[in-house]
């Protein structure tokens, strides 16, 4: 019996051999568990690995799935997460097949995700190493910024252009530009995780640092001009979106990520 994140069980007679998986980064850390065959289903937006990108079947997007590939490959497992999947089609899943939910909003959600797949999967000491890799990175982090005795630097973080939408509380992506030493200006606004906000509202809020993700909206270089135009006072900077928002073994490459980033802020 294994309780996923929502706190939901399922019961699996055997370790699953036909695993769907509907989370990108949850792909990938399938990956990095030594899987293989064993997975054979994801979803359009699996990017890494691209190898599996271009030899496993697709399911379709996180979400808008393709119910008749999923049923057509029987899976025994289907792993999905609350905020990146939708959640009526993702109900519709659960009375066929065993659905196993993440809900991830800090780094040990994220801990907890991997160790639990890991038992489910029969990966436990591959994923354990992974998990106290990940978790020896981010320790190393706190030292360096006691060291420093900086106070965080005031910043945004966008993930949409037209309109503009910031990621804002209650989000991994925040409490990672913690880790970064980052305070988010809009974590206080409790109308949406993910609050679309005006060029008004971005001066007032006054970020001295403005993070412009590659992902779900990819900013670029071309985009920078217009973010120094709106708030002038703030520097605009394109962020690695995957490194913010994967919560897998992704997390392996934050710490010096961070770093660099704090160095160039």
């Amino acid at each position: 019996m294994f309780t996923d994140q929502l706190g939901r069980s399922i019961e699996l007679d055997c370790a699953p051999q036909r695993i769907v998986s509907l989370v990108p980064s949850q792909t990938e850390l399938l990956h990095a568990l030594g899987l293989g065959e064993r997975v054979v289903g994801i979803t359009k937006f699996c990017v890494h690995p691209e190898e599996w990108l271009h030899s496993k079947k697709h399911v379709g997007g996180t979400k808008s799935y393709d119910f008749t590939a999923i049923r057509a490959l029987k899976p025994d497992l289907i792993l999905g997460n609350r905020e990146e999947n939708e959640q009526a089609q993702t109900e519709l899943l659960t009375q066929e097949f065993n659905v196993w939910m993440s809900d991830i909003f800090n780094l040990q959600d994220a801990l907890s995700m991997i160790e639990t797949i890991g038992r489910m999967v029969e990966k436990s000491a591959e994923a354990t190493q992974l998990t106290q890799r990940i978790a020896a990175g981010f320790a190393g982090l706190a030292p360096e910024r006691e060291a420093n005795g900086a106070m965080p630097r005031r910043a945004a973080y966008f993930i949409w252009r037209k309109p503009y939408m910031v990621a804002g509380h209650s989000t991994f992506i925040t409490e990672m530009m913690k880790h970064c030493g980052l305070e988010n200006v809009f974590a206080s606004n409790t109308a949406s995780r993910y609050p679309n906000v005006t060029a008004a509202e971005l001066r007032e809020a006054a970020p001295e640092v403005l993070l412009l993700s590659s992902e779900p909206f990819p900013f670029s270089e071309k985009h920078l001009d217009e973010f120094r135009e709106i708030s002038p006072e703030s520097k605009p900077m394109l962020v690695d979106g995957e490194i913010f928002s994967w919560y897998g073994p992704r997390l392996l490459r934050a710490p010096d990520y961070f770093r660099s980033l704090r160095a160039a802020s």
